[in-house]
């Protein structure tokens, strides 16, 4: 009887030494209510992730290939989906497009890069210096609100076989082209300042009203009549007053235009 005691306390230090990591995480779970996720769980999501990538992956090459197609409305369709998808992998094959015989082609693709947005800019400035191809990258480059697009797109206002698409992407883009279009109307390059006041009148903003007011005094006669028809256009109630003294211009093709324009604002009521 005497050694029982002693017995039994060398027996309990070895049942607590048994206790497993296991047993206890069980024991926390159970006060905590939180459960771990079976790895085996984890492992078929990550495996779920990478055939989704897969998928798309082979998905953007069939529409590549496609491309290729003999027939216009299967490459069409192609440029479309290619498009839609947004993916960066999509912005090569897609500027090869604007190659495309077909003119259908051509314009879903630049609506594409358009989709596709920033990471297509690098590129299609790089394609800018391709004479076949840069009407196509002039109208893609519009359609992307990227601080980039400006400067190359404001260089071709000087180009006189495409200043005309250049005007067409300025406009596209808006507002974002507003301050590098009214710096342009103080340019030395008399053509620079046209095309400026030509895509200031058709984006009709009035932060734009007080640099295309100035532009009425241009020592060129037909860059103040567009400076003119431009205020026109905006249409605020400071054009109609500056317009008046061009009633008196020394050209009279503006003198014919203005009176037109003030005989029209007659018959509408004033806008402020």
């Amino acid at each position: 009887m005497e050694q029982s005691g002693p017995k039994e306390e060398r027996e309990t230090p070895i049942v607590s030494e048994t206790m497993t990591d296991e047993f206890t995480d069980q024991v926390a779970t159970e006060f905590t209510g939180e459960h771990q996720d079976p790895v085996e769980t984890t492992a078929e999501q990550t495996e779920q992730v990478v055939l989704e990538e897969e998928k798309v992956k082979d998905e953007i090459e069939i529409q590549i290939d496609l491309l290729k197609d003999p027939d216009w409305v299967v490459r069409r369709e192609a440029a479309i989906t290619l498009g839609e998808m947004g993916d960066e992998r999509c912005v090569e094959p897609l500027c090869m497009a604007l190659r495309d015989g077909d003119w259908q082609v051509r314009e879903v693709a630049i609506d594409g890069l358009g989709q596709i947005g920033s990471p297509a800019v690098e590129l299609l400035i790089k394609m800018l210096r391709d004479w076949d191809v840069r009407k196509y990258a002039i109208a893609a480059l519009g359609k992307i609100r990227d601080e980039r697009v400006l400067d190359p797109l404001m260089v071709q206002l000087r180009n006189d076989e495409f200043k005309d698409d250049a005007v067409n992407a300025l406009v596209e883009l808006g507002e974002p082209a507003l301050v590098r279009l009214i710096k342009a109307l103080k340019d030395k390059d008399e053509n620079v300042r046209k095309q400026s006041v030509l895509a200031l009148g058709r984006i009709k903003h009035t932060e734009a009203i007080d640099p295309l007011i100035d532009m009425l005094a241009d020592s060129d006669w037909f860059t103040r009549l567009t400076a003119a028809a431009a205020l026109e256009a905006i249409g605020d109630d400071r054009c109609r007053d500056a317009i008046k003294p061009l009633m008196k211009d020394s050209d009279m093709v503006v003198r014919m235009r203005v009176e037109r324009i003030l005989t029209k604002w007659k018959k509408q009521p004033a806008v402020t």
